[in-house]
């Protein structure tokens, strides 16, 4: 009798076995959402006149880049005249696959042969991987948005006055900051960078303190330039990268990081340091600044900074 009931609970007990390692193994299988997709990017600009086959000038930053192991893309917020010359030292000392997103600078905007290129470079304002957003009106082709892993970006045409693209002197006027607004808007991507030529607030050199084009960039229209440096701020934008000065320096304000890039031209410029910077993001965003040692002739690490 007493056997019985012992008989009876075995294929009960298996059966709570089961229940148990089936409940243990979908917990298993449903796991929350994976590690944040990363990405890496290199931004350098100012180069100008002296891209090519020299390596005392922006060819040494290209193979500095890729010394340094694989960024995803390559970032110039402006003044990259002419742009086929630069576009070919990349190509050639960096990567031959490597993907290039030119944003248009002051010498650019004022140079024919140079926005033809770039309005060659991305026709009908999609030829460029990855982009979701072309630009209105008048800037379809130098004015986009894209987004590359978790993250996005804006580049901006501040040269764009709500119909030509070269009609403006460096400004985030009514027609570009309505555009900039609705991309931003639109994005769900928990890292959202813009790069655009001129500094919203132009910063001393971070060596030397050297301080250039105060009243000559974005700052020139303090009313424009304080509302694009709010919307950045109020829709959680990461960073603004911008050049235009020839001075390295990153600095944050009211909530938002403005990355200035310097230049990049080697030994062709050297009263402040040739720069170009790597951004990787994955969960947080982290900058590291490289800059040419004068003595050497290799560029070194001088800064990491968590965004």
């Amino acid at each position: 009798m007493s056997k019985g009931p012992r008989r009876a609970r075995a294929p009960l007990v298996l059966l709570l076995g089961l229940v148990l390692f089936a409940s243990v193994s979908c917990g298993t299988v449903e796991k929350g959402p994976g590690p944040v997709a990363k990405v890496s990017f290199a931004a350098a600009a100012d180069m100008r006149d002296l891209a090519g086959d020299d390596p005392d000038l922006f060819r040494g930053a290209c193979e500095a880049v890729r010394a340094g192991g694989p960024v995803d893309f390559f970032v110039s917020p402006g003044d990259i005249d002419p742009p086929d010359v630069v576009y070919y030292t990349i190509r050639t000392y960096l990567s031959s696959q490597m993907i290039w997103y030119p944003a248009v600078g002051n010498h650019d905007e004022e140079t024919v042969s140079d926005m033809a290129w770039l309005r060659e470079f991305n026709p009908d304002g999609s030829a460029l991987p990855k982009i979701v957003n072309f630009g209105p009106p008048g800037t379809v082709e130098t004015c986009y948005s894209f987004d590359y892993a978790d993250a996005h970006f804006v580049l901006l045409n501040e040269y764009y006055d709500g119909t030509s693209d070269t009609g403006a002197h460096g400004d985030v006027g009514d027609a570009l900051h309505a555009w900039l607004v609705a991309d931003l808007e639109k994005t769900a991507k928990p890292f959202v960078f813009v790069i655009g030529h001129e500094p919203a607030y132009p910063l001393p050199d971070s060596e030397t303190g050297r301080l250039r084009h105060v009243g000559e960039s974005l700052d020139k229209y303090p009313a424009h330039r304080d509302r694009f440096w709010q919307t950045l701020a109020s829709h959680g934008v990461k960073a603004y990268i911008c050049g235009h000065t020839h001075n390295q320096s990153a600095s944050k304000i009211d909530g938002v990081w403005q990355l200035d890039v310097g230049h990049a031209r080697g030994y062709g410029d050297t009263a402040t340091r040739s720069t170009y910077l790597v951004i990787s993001v994955e969960k947080t965003a982290v900058l590291k600044v490289y800059r040419l040692d004068l003595a050497s002739g290799v560029y070194v690490k001088t800064a990491e900074i968590v965004l």
